[in-house]
Formats: C-alpha cells, structure tokens, sequence
C-alpha cells in the first residue's frame, strides 16, 4: 500500500536547464511479489535477462499436473515445495542421461489456478537438443507423452510416502483402518495424471513470455478485479474446460485469503534452472553449446528502467522536462528505513 509514497523514500531531479526550476519527486516502489505495478518490471527485467542467456534453439514447454487432492498438503508441508520442481526436471534429466546428453531446462512453480485456488503444477521449458557428455557433439531429444507422466507420478508419489506428511482434516476424515494416506497415494497413483506437451517451438521467447506474466506478477491481474463494494470483491477469470470468462465473488476478508495464500516464502526461489543452466556448470557448458548452435555471446544486457518502460509502453519519457523539454538530472536520493 505504500508503493510509490514519499514514506518509502524517493529520488529528486532536477531539470538540467539553469533557467528552468522544474524539480520531480519519484518515490521508491515496494517491488513486493504482490504488486502488479512492481511485477510489470520484475517481469520485463527477467523476459530480458532469459532472452540474454537462453539458446536460440528448439525448445518445448511441458506441464506437469497432479490430483487435487494433493494440492493442500503442500500448504501444511511447505519444504515439499523445495523439492517439487527439481522431480519434474529429473524427469527431463533421466531421459537425457540414457542418450548421454545434458538439455538446459528452466522450471517456474505455480500454487494457483485462475480463480486463485490452490493448484500445484510445474511449467518446465526444455531445450529439443542436449550436449553430449563428451562435449563434442549435440543430439536431438524427443519426449512422450505417456512415459513422462509415469516417471512423474511415480515421483511425486515416492516423495510423499518417504516424508511424515502433516495431513489437512479433509484427507483424515476419509481414512479409517482399512484405508489411510498410503492406500490413497496408492490409488492416485493408477490414474492417469496430466501432463502435457505443448508443440516444440523453434525458440525460447513464447516460453519466456508466456512464464514471466505468472511468475514475477500477483495471482491475478488488477484488470480482472470487477467491482468492489466495500464487502465482497467480484472478479473474472478464464475458465479452461469452457474457454469462458466467469464472474465469482468473495467476501473481502475470503478474497484476501485467497490472495495471500500464493505469495511465496521470503528468498524462495519460484524459478529454477537445471542441466547446462545449472548455474555449476552455466560457465562452462553454455559456450561449448552456443558455438555447436552457431550463436554468439551477447553484449552485456542492459535492463529495463523506469524510464525506459514508461517510453515502450506510453511513448512518455519521464525524464524529459515537462516546462521546457530539456533532460532532468538526478540530484539526491532519500532513504527511509521501515522500523521492524
């Protein structure tokens, strides 16, 4: 809420015109992961770092789905939340290691669905081509459908019934003495659970844009937000099996809740980065395939500014002097330190 206030400090400038007395005020921001304005940067700063770093080769983006009715479990066990991701990249992993070869592979963990309830699904970007372990050759991979979902769920299912899980009440009412947790893991483990495979694409930077607008943002866009009348929030939101939008209302206090739930732990990292961009062996390996692909190190990015989003996506240039057009220049910088 203090996002933009003078009470988080700010940056003064001047205008470079001794003849203008122009002065701008720009407050800090929050750059919380619950800030839609915040999240507008954070997401054009990594889309621009990836774009910097990923190989320009084929890749494909797969997503990895589990039961509903593991989903609250991670809520009550957060340190499940860890280890998550790195069980779909091994995924990927193991396949690969059969051809002797090493893919780059970037994940995101998303804890949400679209109506901003709880849903537990890993988005995984693989590279289509992997270096081989000789360092000395690229092959190509392919991955099915079928024997990724197997390998998943049976590592997913290993993962819960090798740790003392803390079980919500709506799995523990449903057990009794011929049926508890290991029965039900048991049972999900012979349905079939989704994972999908979207058609490979010849480039990273759908896979990149697609991630960046759920990773670095809220859980849902402030354009989604309907009405709010002082007690319930009404809000849309795209459902899948319709392909629909579709308006639901909660009372302020449940909106909250909902809301809060998915904003993740302090220093958790929500993107993770295996084979060749494992960042052990990002130095070495990334060359070595950036010379078999054909590409060039890039220049040392430059990342996005303030200014510089406000010129792309409002042809506003904050630094120009609104009174007589001339540059404005920073001239001191404010601090506040928030008591703990």
């Amino acid at each position: 809420m203090s996002c933009k206030n003078k009470v988080r400090g700010y940056k003064k400038y001047k205008c470079s015109n001794v003849k203008c007395d122009n002065i701008k005020i720009i407050p800090h921001t929050c750059k919380s992961k619950l800030c839609s304005s915040c999240g507008k940067k954070a997401t054009a700063t990594w889309i621009a770092k990836q774009n910097n770093i990923l190989p320009n080769t084929e890749w494909q983006h797969i997503t990895f789905t589990m039961p509903s009715e593991l989903w609250d479990l991670f809520w009550l066990n957060r340190e499940l939340l860890n280890q998550i991701t790195k069980l779909a990249a091994d995924c990927i992993m193991t396949l690969a290691r059969k051809l002797d070869v090493v893919p780059a592979i970037f994940t995101a963990l998303h804890t949400f669905g679209r109506d901003l309830k709880r849903n537990v699904h890993v988005h995984l970007s693989t590279t289509r081509v992997g270096l081989h372990t000789n360092l000395k050759k690229t092959k190509k991979l392919f991955f099915k459908q079928h024997s990724l979902m197997k390998m998943w769920k049976h590592r997913v299912i290993k993962l819960f019934k090798s740790r003392n899980i803390i079980l919500p009440h709506s799995l523990t009412n449903q057990f009794n003495n011929a049926f508890n947790f290991n029965d039900l893991l048991n049972s999900l483990y012979h349905k079939n659970w989704m994972v999908f495979c979207q058609k490979a694409s010849s480039n990273h930077y759908a896979n990149v844009n697609y991630l960046g607008r759920y990773i670095k943002r809220p859980p849902i866009a402030d354009s989604k937000l309907k009405h709010y009348d002082g007690n319930n929030v009404i809000f849309k939101y795209l459902d899948h099996k319709t392909d629909t939008y579709l308006e639901t209302s909660f009372s302020v206090f449940d909106f909250i809740g909902r809301l809060i739930q998915h904003i993740p732990d302090v220093n958790f990292r929500m993107i993770r980065y295996y084979g060749i961009l494992a960042n052990r062996v990002r130095s070495k390996l990334l060359p070595i395939l950036y010379k078999f692909l054909g590409q060039t190190e890039k220049a040392q990015l430059i990342l996005p500014s303030y200014s510089s989003l406000l010129i792309s996506n409002f042809n506003f240039n904050p630094m120009i002097c609104p009174k007589c057009n001339n540059l404005m220049i920073h001239v001191l910088t404010i601090y506040r330190i928030f008591p703990s």
